[in-house]
């Protein structure tokens, strides 16, 4: 398009919504404070409209979508490894993941289901309860050369927080009638992911769920300077929209899920 082709369209859609999206000055256009709410709005259908057209010449009228919300870390050390074959058990179903960060989820259209850290209680949302989370103190073998005398030794290291969780460490001391006072200051980090990654290269201590840093206990790579395990009060749950409880795309999942989570 010509620039006097672009500049009339931009007019008419001006004109269109009653509302000025560009200040003009000296023949340059800059977005007016209206024009970045259109722009960032516009760009998020535009972006929704090409994933559709690529889901649709990958797999073309053969597969339907399943949408799922998964909190990061979860998602790579837990999720992942067990949808193994699912895809070939189901060529039907294309799974298409995105990380939540948080809990809500209901205000999200376009979740079929979700595998989230919570009370079990999600508006418009069915919760099968998964496992409970417990979560226990790690650091590099590097950080403390040998086990720690007592919980309160643990004060004198950085204490990596995770914004997910900020209260975690006031509980994990306090549950072992420990008051520190230093409970809630070091680096905060948004996912666990993150916390594991910097207590591996010796940042500080992170306290993390057991389950998503066994394989670096295993190795070696992480250790726990001190034995005490916090039991979280909340869980993990397998969410999935009410609407949606007797689609095929649905009930496999469930199926599959239950199935591998047993064996």
């Amino acid at each position: 398009m010509t620039q006097s082709a672009v500049s009339k369209q931009v007019a008419q859609l001006e004109n269109l919504l009653q509302t000025q999206l560009f200040h003009r000055s000296r023949q340059r256009l800059h977005l007016s404070p209206a024009g970045k709410i259109f722009l960032k709005e516009a760009e998020a259908i535009l972006a929704r409209i090409e994933l559709a057209v690529l889901n649709m010449l990958a797999h073309g009228s053969e597969a339907e979508p399943l949408h799922i919300a998964c909190h990061p870390t979860l998602c790579a050390r837990w999720l992942v490894p067990l949808l193994k074959g699912f895809s070939r058990a189901h060529p039907h179903i294309h799974l298409d993941i995105c990380d939540q960060i948080g809990t809500l989820v209901a205000e999200n259209r376009t979740v079929d289901m979700a595998f989230l850290y919570g009370d079990g209680v999600w508006p418009e949302m069915e919760c099968i309860k998964l496992f409970d989370e417990h979560c226990v103190a790690v650091c590099a073998p590097s950080l403390i050369d040998a086990p720690l005398a007592n919980v309160e030794a643990l004060a004198d290291y950085t204490l990596l927080q995770s914004r997910s969780r900020p209260r975690a460490w006031r509980d994990y001391f306090a549950l072992q009638l420990v008051q520190q006072s230093h409970t809630f200051t070091g680096p905060r980090f948004d996912t666990f992911y993150a916390c594991i990654q910097a207590a591996e290269t010796g940042c500080g201590i992170a306290l993390v769920p057991q389950l998503l840093v066994q394989d670096e206990l295993d190795s070696g790579k992480l250790i726990m300077p001190w034995p005490y395990v916090l039991h979280s009060s909340g869980a993990y749950y397998m969410l999935y929209a009410t609407a949606l409880a007797d689609t095929p795309k649905v009930a496999a999942m469930l199926a599959w899920v239950q199935k591998h989570l047993h064996d």
